[in-house]
């Protein structure tokens, strides 16, 4: 599998569908076959030595080889194509398959940590020997291999549902860890550690399935890009010298590689509107070329001869962030009169700041009086969705 995955970087290939699709399926199906070949010998020591623990771990084995099957599944129906009814692709499925995966590794948690707790009332003699030692051993050993290589894989293709295989290996490694030195301690005391390992086991499987339910049912709600997607974002678009700068930008996921982009850029407005619309396309072709998304964005026209306008924009700017610093603004334009002249631009407020209502632009309007006498605010409020 190491090889498969260097043989993928080396290539440089993009990170399409398909290609999630292929290599999904590949650590499935690798997936199935140690965890099967890994149940059938912990079930052979653990019916020779009747241990609760090694059966325990066992079923783990072939609830992760379901796992697997669930994870073919899903990266195979991901791959699809878009079609008339799902126009963005199936992407989100391999989201599914990841959250349906952490379920079963919850059920079976629970399930083992009440067969080990009937053990803990009414525990049973286990007999040790040199082949349990070397097949749990070799288990550890398989476990920690697929834990690395799904970890590995999961972040190349930024894969949710790989995210969570390789967690569950992690605390399987730990899991077989606990039975093996508590078959150890039993052999070697008069301590029957055999169900109490068995209960470890169960919370290790417990905390793997929450944590990857966690991760896997986050990207299905919705969340914010990473920094670093918007930091990406932020610079391919800046590249372009005619636009001055950008707003109001939201990235939607329909499923890893199936991003769709929108922002505002704006453009000076002493420029000819088709030399603009140009650099909007060349922006957008930039962005889907790079970053293997769908872009739309929409040019504001900014007025930068204007002085009046640069010196009521910075005014306005240092009024708000003496508010919050958090607070950004866009869209600044005025409009004089011959008793008034009237302020008019956007907000942006953070979610985990300050709350956006009447109160703060009545507080914004009042600062900006302060300053700028007969100067009326007309404020609009954006949430950031980045």
């Amino acid at each position: 599998m190491f090889f498969l995955i260097r043989k993928l970087r080396l290539r440089g290939e993009p990170f399409s569908a398909e290609t999630r699709r292929h290599y999904g399926m590949i650590s499935g199906m690798v997936g199935i076959l140690l965890n099967i070949l890994l149940f059938a010998g912990k079930l052979t020591v653990a019916l020779l030595s009747g241990s609760v623990a090694i059966i325990a771990d066992a079923l783990n084995n072939l609830s992760d080889a379901g796992s697997s099957v669930i994870t073919i599944i899903g990266f195979r129906l991901a791959g699809k194509k878009p079609d008339p009814q799902h126009p963005f692709g199936h992407g989100r499925l391999e989201y599914v398959t990841g959250f349906v995966v952490s379920i079963v590794i919850l059920m079976m948690g629970y399930e083992l940590a009440q067969s080990s707790i009937k053990g803990i009332i009414s525990p049973a003699p286990i007999e040790f020997s040199t082949l349990t030692a070397l097949v749990l051993a070799a288990s550890i050993a398989v476990k920690l291999y697929m834990a690395l290589y799904n970890r590995k894989l999961a972040a190349m293709l930024d894969s949710a549902a790989l995210g969570a295989v390789s967690k569950d290996s992690l605390s399987d490694v730990a899991a077989t860890g606990a039975v093996l030195a508590s078959l150890i301690i039993s052999h070697y005391t008069s301590f029957n550690l055999d169900s109490w390992a068995g209960l470890a086991v169960s919370l290790f499987i417990l905390y793997s399935g929450f944590t990857s339910a966690k991760d896997t049912l986050a990207p299905l709600l919705g969340t914010p890009p990473s920094k670093e997607l918007v930091d990406e974002i932020v610079k391919i678009v800046l590249s372009h010298q005619q636009i001055a700068a950008i707003h109001d930008l939201v990235v939607h996921d329909y499923g890893p590689g199936r991003l769709m982009i929108s922002l505002h850029a704006e453009v000076p407005s002493n420029i000819d509107v088709f030399e603009a619309h140009s650099v909007i396309d060349d922006a957008e072709n930039e962005l889907i070329e790079k970053l293997g998304c769908e872009a739309v964005i929409h040019f504001d026209p900014i007025d930068t001869d204007d002085a009046e306008l640069k010196r009521l924009n910075a005014i306005v700017k240092d009024v708000v962030k003496g508010i919050d610093e958090s607070i950004t603004i866009h869209d600044f334009r005025y409009v004089p009169g011959t008793t008034h002249t009237n302020l008019l631009f956007d907000i942006v407020v953070q979610y985990n700041g300050i709350k956006c209502d009447d109160d703060l632009k009545k507080q914004i309007s009042d600062e900006v009086l302060k300053v700028l006498p007969n100067h009326y605010c007309v404020i609009k409020c954006d949430r950031s969705f980045v």
